[in-house]
């Protein structure tokens, strides 16, 4: 006996067929490159915030020569002496300080918080020196780690937990039934994960300072709401879902994180957004957590903490909503039962 092909099989795919496939994957990667390459093709220095110290008139100075070199790079705030900077720059309420005076200026920088941003303040502390400012040096207040002193790694294991995140979502929903037991082994993966990835950036590669158990909750926190959030949106939706999380996260909340330079240097408004976003807000938690004794982290951990709490509901009430679709059906057979037992009696 003789099978018959599918016709699928038979006949090749039409070419107008062909055309869309290669109009959709030209968009696809279009926007993958856009994504990935315009923050970093527009990244500059804008409304950076630093800290002048010193005397009313010699701020002044300062303030007229740096928007002279950088106009609309920095966004100064005024403060009268050089522990005031300092206080700022430990609070992660600026990246860096210039302190002037009677005696020679002086540049503060806070290399942990941006590598890019110190390296523009201390361009500056070359300038001033060159324009016959003798002693003008820049002195790192927050120095990166001697293992690491570039920050690499630290850069690097931005998209790793954004990916720890998306696949304990993609493999939880396809190997584990049940909305509690998928949530319970999101936040069991969080820790978990955490603990490794932070030993891996600290004991190994040396990226990390501080608390390694502070660092671990950092990094658990990350992973969690990335996770959670994943899980809830498909929870919701189905697998459009995984989709929405993964563009969220992904394309949008990685590129716009700022973990490799500093939010305030991403164009426009994309470093304010991605500060919103899982990526961006577990990018300043670990280094508020790895070199700043936990000050300044108070906003990532509120935004977190409110992506994970969104997922979370939205697996609560998709697992209502469906525990009410199956009370309604086994009320519609309980219905039923009667008349299917006197059709049997009377038969």
């Amino acid at each position: 006996m003789t099978t018959l092909a599918p016709l699928a099989d038979t006949f090749p795919s039409r070419w107008p067929t062909v055309a869309g496939a290669v109009a959709l994957l030209t968009a696809i990667v279009s926007v993958l490159l856009v994504a990935f390459a315009w923050p970093s093709a527009r990244s500059s220095v804008h409304d950076v915030p630093i800290a002048v110290a010193g005397p009313a008139t010699a701020v002044a100075q300062v303030r007229t020569a740096l928007e002279q070199r950088l106009p609309g790079g920095f966004e100064i705030t005024e403060v009268p002496d050089i522990a005031a900077a300092e206080t700022l720059i430990r609070d992660r309420r600026v990246y860096g300080a210039i302190a002037v005076g009677s005696g020679a200026p002086e540049v503060i920088v806070a290399s942990a918080a941006s590598t890019a941003v110190a390296q523009t303040l201390q361009g500056i502390a070359s300038s001033l020196a060159q324009e016959g400012k003798p002693g003008t040096a820049a002195r790192d207040l927050a120095a990166l780690p001697a293992d690491d002193p570039r920050g690499a790694g630290l850069s690097a294991g931005a998209l790793p937990l954004v990916m720890g995140g998306l696949l304990a979502a993609v493999l939880l929903t396809r190997l584990v039934r049940g909305t509690a037991r998928r949530l319970t082994g999101a936040l069991a993966f969080a820790v978990t994960g955490g603990l490794a990835v932070a030993a891996i950036l600290q004991f190994w590669l040396g990226s990390l300072s501080g608390s390694y158990l502070a660092n671990s909750g950092a990094v658990a926190l990350s992973i969690a709401a990335t996770a959670a959030a994943v899980l809830g949106l498909e929870a919701l939706l189905g697998y459009a879902g995984i989709g929405i999380g993964a563009v969220l996260m992904m394309l949008i909340g990685n590129p716009l994180s700022g973990t490799a330079t500093a939010p305030e240097m991403l164009p426009g408004w994309s470093g304010a957004l991605g500060q919103l976003l899982p990526p961006g807000a577990g990018g300043r938690l670990l280094r508020s957590t790895a070199f700043f004794d936990g000050r300044g982290a108070t906003h990532a951990v509120l935004v977190l903490l409110a992506w994970l709490t969104l997922g979370v509901t939205l697996c609560l009430v998709s697992g209502l909503r469906a525990r009410r679709a199956g009370t309604g059906a086994a009320g519609l057979r309980g219905a039923a039962t009667p008349a299917d037992m006197s059709a049997t009696l009377g038969s």
